[in-house]
């Protein structure tokens, strides 16, 4: 009824399990002596189904840490799609021209932006890495925890114990065991849902990400290889509502409408999905033998896209940090706190970032309104201003682990 690991790791999803892959590729334990808990473990896509409405916009670090585990080149062609542009814009201007800001790939020497990955798959192929590897899954919910100074030890909803020298909480934005270690959060919520869906547009993306920013929150525009755009509109509560509960041409009138028409007219091709927005931070990252990673430590805006790419950050940290430790077991403290130090510092600023440009651009005064068009029609006349944002959202340049950057 009891079983002893190194490292235990609660959250099958993909931080979860690319954190476990990560710890063994960098050789911090044996697979067997790692295990990934879950409620329940993620389900195998069914073949030839339709991309998921979740859909993520991952940065060229992110592909570089996937591809340290494994994943990243299992995950099949046709589920990934490199975008070589971006433009963003107030509704006060018009894309491409006053009040836009627009990226290149070529004018930073890249050979894209960033890669949209199909999130289903890319958690289902993160999963099969963590089991490729040898790592222990285990389907079960944990139902208290104990912290000593020898180890911590989970008690399974089954009866079942398990002990470690290292816990790693990547288990949500509602992280059971991030409050079961005492851990609290503070943050706000905003009165926003994001809606997420697929559409067909008249015009082609030109594999380009396209970002209109609405009195009433942001409208993203994610291309996908089959032509389609994935969307993530983030609007008022209310209005989310509303929008749900249209019939398919409608919703297509609304979004084109929406989108100042930048694409041309948009049919609606799947389900509507949605869910709350909210910025959420963890007091603390770390505790004694407990380490957060991913939206168990921090919950952002999603209009800047970086929510999975922090949290892959957060992996590819840690395992740095564990593998420069001189003294001191997986579970020290001060060991962890350099991990704590490193993460939090980057993902406060990063969230304190967003949370501002949501607030600036959710104002609708007309003074305000100008002086956005102009801020960004300025930066916009900066080459180099540009390469170094563009640089910075790929991952490119800052604080960031090495191990992501020393492989191709």
């Amino acid at each position: 009824m009891s079983r002893e690991f190194d490292i235990l790791v609660v959250g099958a999803g993909i931080v979860g399990t690319v954190a476990a892959s990560l710890l063994v590729a960098h050789r911090i334990s044996a697979p067997p002596r790692i295990a990934v808990l879950a409620d329940r473990l993620p389900p195998v896509p069914a073949a030839g189904s339709d991309w998921d409405l979740r859909v993520f916009a991952l940065s060229r670090a992110s592909e570089r840490i996937l591809r340290e585990c494994g994943v990243w080149d299992a995950i099949p062609r046709n589920r990934i799609f490199a975008y070589e542009r971006m433009c963003v814009w107030d509704a006060a201007g018009a894309a491409g021209e006053r009040g836009s800001l627009c990226f290149d790939s070529a004018e930073i020497g890249e050979a894209n932006l960033g890669c949209i990955v199909d999130g289903r798959v890319l958690q289902a192929q993160a999963l099969s890495a963590a089991r490729a590897a040898g790592i222990v899954l285990i389907e079960a919910p944990v139902s208290g925890l104990e912290v000593t100074a020898a180890g911590v030890r989970l008690a399974l909803a089954d009866g079942r114990e398990l002990g470690g020298q290292l816990l790693l909480a990547a288990d949500g934005t509602d992280s059971p065991t991030r409050t079961l270690g005492g851990i609290t959060t503070a943050g706000h919520a905003y009165a926003q849902d994001a809606l997420v869906a697929h559409v067909r547009t008249a015009q082609s993306h030109r594999n380009t990400a396209w970002q209109r920013f609405l009195p009433t929150g942001p409208l993203a525009f994610l291309p996908l290889p089959d032509g389609r755009s994935s969307i993530v509109w983030s609007t008022e509560r209310g209005a989310a509502a509303r929008l749900r509960a249209l019939d398919r041409e409608q919703f297509g009138r609304e979004l084109t409408e929406a989108s100042g028409e930048v694409l041309g007219a948009c049919e609606l091709t799947s389900a509507i999905g949605s869910f709350p927005l909210r910025l959420q931070y963890a007091t603390s990252y770390v505790a004694p033998r407990i380490a957060l990673l991913g939206d168990a430590a921090h919950v952002v805006h999603p209009l800047a896209g970086q929510g999975l790419n922090l949290g892959l950050l957060d992996c590819a940290s840690l395992v740095e940090v564990l593998a420069d430790r001189a003294d001191g077991g997986l579970g020290d403290l001060s060991v962890l706190r350099r991990y704590e130090r490193w993460r939090k510092s980057e993902n406060l600023l990063a969230a304190t970032a967003f949370d501002g440009l949501e607030r600036l651009f959710s104002q609708s005064s007309p003074l305000v309104s100008g002086l956005r068009v102009l801020g960004l029609g300025a930066v916009g006349r900066f080459p180099w201003l540009r390469r170094e944002l563009a640089r910075r959202a790929l991952g490119l340049v800052g604080d960031v682990p090495r191990l992501r950057v020393d492989r191709p």
